[in-house]
């Protein structure tokens, strides 16, 4: 798949925006509305007011990155509307977008080496 890779550090923009918007001004929307910086590597995750749509922008090193995808049935499954922006694992990134309730995605599990009675 051709998108950000796993283990990556996603923020979810809480608020909708203007799905006009492109690359650059939804990057500058970053640093501007939420403070962080749209060239660090972390994925920001922006909806439009319509739930089936949803961008990515993020910054691999090269370039300014853009996903954009828009379901054909059902809608994203978001966090509530306020100011700000809330972080997601890549996990629950990858769940979100597949149109899938994030919020059932918990982290993993450190495996525990056994104990040798001796």
């Amino acid at each position: 798949m051709i998108g950000p890779g796993a283990g990556a550090r996603v923020m979810v923009a809480t608020r909708p925006v203007d799905f006009r918007k492109g690359p650059d001004a939804l990057a500058a929307l970053v640093g501007t509305e939420y403070g962080g910086d749209p060239y660090s590597g972390v994925i920001y995750v922006f909806r439009a007011k319509r739930s089936d749509r949803i961008k990515l922008v993020w910054w691999d090193g090269t370039g300014l990155c853009l996903m954009v995808k828009k379901l054909e049935q059902g809608g994203f499954r978001w966090p509530g509307i306020q100011d700000g922006v809330m972080r997601l694992t890549s996990a629950q990134l990858g769940a979100l977008l597949e149109g899938l309730d994030w919020r059932r995605v918990h982290g993993g599990r450190r495996p525990i080496a056994p104990q040798i009675a001796g």
